[in-house]
């Protein structure tokens, strides 16, 4: 019989102060933070969720509570586990939680004590825990505290005092779960004591509204039980980044299936008012965002907006693309493959994706850019009247409008006159190479056949042929001819008259 060999081991578990305090920085801001809170709430079928933030006296104390579905004293100590549930679990499409460390690693990336206080819904006696770094720095384990109903009693009190001293209360609220911070130690350490308040005042009333109104917007756009978010005496209203507006232009819609999901992407391209409209409040931008801070791709999970802004390394911003926003829909399935940080923050693409990603922006790259080169053009009437009459005019054709020289503008019109018909038809053949090249640096330009047909061509092939009989008479050469004249006409080269290009072998 051989014997077994021993196999030698020693403890490592970690220092519980150091590993939290590693584990907290995750990429979390304030607003992430609590928008990672919020998406338990979420969860647990929430449709009203408030905070509110103590300011008159240091530590600060933040309170979030929700009306959601609320846990059982055992359900409540398993969620304050580190983790609490497996990445690879298999969970509800709805759900929008992933590694279990949500609400550990949220609050303690703002805050060194938290307390959850739950009940059941329907039920009235709340449970409470506690993580405290101070403490388990003192005693050096892993030791959660047990909330007596004392230190509950007197924390719901403060939490309903801060409540009732706020505007704008919900109707029949009732808090199955409250999250207390005890302690804001960004703001309390690390800014001086006359800017701390002013700090805070301004992040939690600009910065998270304003990022809560787009991360959580579908939530609150919803038909049945819309989900409303209180902070302080504000309502955040919802902020759309796809506005339903007929000049806003989508993009053909594409899905792609990956692995056990389905990925849904659609690209769409503001129109070029909202350049001079998103200057001031507008339905554009959010109140702390421009155009350029908003273009780029929105990656959605289960409808939470989990990526915003910029294109996520395919393409660099630049400032005519701030008219293109790529939407897109994933399922909570391929988390895994997707790289999806703790702080639902980042995203990466996965190879497989990537090509098709990027034949879908590189379509919607040349509209947002069309769209932006026409900035500024005006919108010319049917019937224009004569001091209204522009140099260009705007002709709508199958690549978008492009630009054209007017023959109606006066100082055009009287240089017509002054010509006989064969000086005319050299300035129209000029005309079209200046239109051609106008609209190519405005990439608005592609090459169509030469029909032979003088209205739709813009010249007929007798007149072509005269040109270039006259240019080669001039003494340029066949070869300059074809590839610096020829090509600013806009035709493509194999549809031009075959007389013409026997005048040029």
């Amino acid at each position: 019989m051989s014997k077994v060999k021993e196999i030698l081991t020693e403890d490592a578990v970690p220092n519980p102060e150091y590993l939290i305090k590693s584990i907290a920085e995750q990429g979390y801001s304030l607003e992430s933070s609590l928008a990672d809170l919020m998406d338990n709430s979420i969860s647990a079928n929430a449709d009203k969720i408030e905070v509110f933030i103590k300011m008159d006296q240091e530590p600060f104390t933040l309170f979030i509570a929700d009306n959601g579905e609320g846990m059982n004293e055992e359900t409540l100590k398993v969620s304050m586990q580190f983790p609490s549930n497996s990445p690879e679990q298999i969970r509800n499409a709805l759900d929008l939680g992933r590694f279990g460390l949500g609400m550990k690693t949220a609050s303690f990336s703002q805050t060194r004590c938290f307390t959850v206080l739950s009940r059941k819904k329907g039920t009235k006696a709340y449970t409470g825990r506690t993580w405290d770094v101070n403490y388990l720095k003192k005693v050096g384990k892993w030791r959660l505290l047990v909330n007596t109903q004392e230190d509950i009693a007197n924390l719901i009190q403060q939490y309903h005092l801060l409540s009732e001293g706020h505007l704008n209360h919900f109707e029949n609220f009732d808090a199955n779960t409250i999250i207390i911070w005890r302690g804001l130690y960004k703001f309390e350490k690390y800014l001086e004591e006359t800017n701390r308040q002013l700090a805070l005042k301004k992040q939690i009333t600009e910065v998270t509204s304003d990022y809560l109104s787009l991360v959580f917007h579908r939530y609150m756009e919803r038909n049945t039980d819309p989900l409303k978010i209180r902070i302080n005496n504000d309502l955040i209203v919802p902020f759309n980044p796809f506005p339903k507006l007929n000049d806003v232009r989508p993009i053909e819609y594409k899905q792609k299936h990956f692995r056990t999901d389905t990925i849904k992407i659609e690209g769409f391209v503001l129109p070029s008012r909202s350049i001079d409209e998103s200057q001031s409040i507008s339905i554009w931008t959010t109140k702390n965002r421009s155009l350029m801070d908003m273009e780029g791709i929105y990656i959605y999970r289960a409808d939470r907006l989990i990526h915003f802004g910029g294109w996520n390394g395919l393409i660099k911003k630049a400032p005519r693309l701030q008219l293109a926003r790529l939407r897109v829909d994933i399922g909570n399935s391929v988390d895994h493959l997707l790289h999806l940080n703790v702080a639902k923050s980042q995203i990466e693409i996965p190879h497989d994706l990537t090509a098709a990603f990027e034949r879908y922006i590189d379509e919607l790259k040349t509209q947002a850019e069309r769209e932006y080169f026409n900035r500024g053009i005006r919108d010319f009437h049917n019937t224009p009247r004569e001091d209204k009459v522009q140099l260009f005019e705007k002709i709508a054709s199958n690549r978008g409008p492009i630009l054209e020289l007017n023959f109606n503008f006066p100082l055009l019109k009287s240089l017509l006159s002054e010509l006989d018909a064969e000086k005319v038809t050299k300035l129209n053949l000029l005309v079209r190479m200046i239109n051609t090249r106008i609209n190519k640096i405005r990439q608005t330009h592609a090459e169509k056949e030469f029909v032979g047909i003088e209205e739709q061509d813009g010249l007929s092939a007798k007149d072509l042929v005269i040109c270039v009989n006259e240019l080669i008479a001039s003494g340029l050469s066949s070869e300059l001819i074809k590839t610096d004249i020829l090509p600013n006409l806009g035709f493509a080269k194999s549809s031009l008259p075959q007389e013409v290009m026997q005048l040029l072998k």
